[in-house]
């Protein structure tokens, strides 16, 4: 009868020849004993790595579940939605690579833990610049949430006209035998800034080419226009609120009336 061969620690020497490629079999003990075991250290990588990626996922899913019932309580109690939307993203296994690599890292498990801190990804869009300090606000009010950096590129921009709020927060995930702080990095930014940030986003990435240094220029003053559009918008929107009377208690009860049966998503 043939040995069955699973996860264990079986050294070559006692492997039936007949299970093996030839080219295999015919190697010294020795050096099928090293291949053995590097091939089982690096699967054991690719095993952690893979279940670093599964927590880092659930991290991210942890604050969009803590921004949606922002935006569902949020579009019950006002008049109005600081939310528009919601986007996430997980960094892929090559760029994390290439920023190791930019780093001068070594690409392990500790490294990556140590140095990404943007892995898991959360983008909330709002209207107007002073919904993005309100929600931003409201995230880092709840009690398990911990602020590690914060990044305020919308008071200060950076060079290129990039505007954005930029939060790295730890977040609990509880898993079935343990729990694990893990960074989720947050972005926050009006409509017209994501739409800016996507627009800067393909050119950056373009190689080289005739007129890109004008196209850049362009586009930092597209980023003032944007900013001074953001803000008169802004005052707009203040100036209406308080043309608007003030509504009695009656009207608000009413309002939330109306609301009770608006779906809960």
């Amino acid at each position: 009868m043939k040995k069955q061969y699973q996860d264990k620690d079986i050294p070559f020497d006692d492997l039936d020849e007949s299970v093996l490629p030839t080219a295999l079999a015919t190697m010294p003990s020795s050096v099928m004993n090293a291949l053995y075991h590097q091939t089982k250290k690096m699967m054991g990588r690719m095993v952690d790595y893979k279940e670093l990626r599964m927590i880092y996922a659930c991290a991210m899913k942890e604050i969009k579940t803590k921004f949606d019932i922002l935006n569902t309580e949020f579009s019950l109690q006002y008049h109005r939605n600081p939310i528009n939307s919601i986007q996430t993203r997980l960094k892929s296994t090559a760029s994390i690579v290439e920023k190791l690599a930019k780093l001068h890292q070594s690409v392990d498990i500790e490294h990556i833990d140590e140095h990404i801190h943007d892995i898991a990804g959360v983008r909330v869009i709002c209207s107007y610049i002073d919904d993005v300090y309100l929600v931003a606000e409201a995230l880092l009010k709840q009690d398990d949430i911990t602020l590690v950096t914060r990044k305020d590129y919308i008071a200060q921009p950076k060079e290129n006209g990039y505007r954005s709020l930029h939060l790295i927060v730890k977040v609990p995930v509880f898993l079935s035998e343990r729990r694990l702080e893990m960074e989720v990095e947050v972005q926050l930014r009006t409509i017209a800034m994501d739409f800016w940030a996507s627009l800067e986003h393909q050119l950056h990435y373009k190689t080289d080419f005739d007129g890109k240094d004008a196209l850049v220029d362009e586009l930092r003053r597209c980023a003032e226009t944007i900013s001074q559009t953001d803000n008169e918008m802004m005052q707009i929107r203040s100036k209406m609120e308080e043309l608007i009377d003030i509504p009695t208690e009656e009207e608000i009860l009413l309002e939330r009336i109306r609301k009770l049966d608006t779906p809960i998503e």
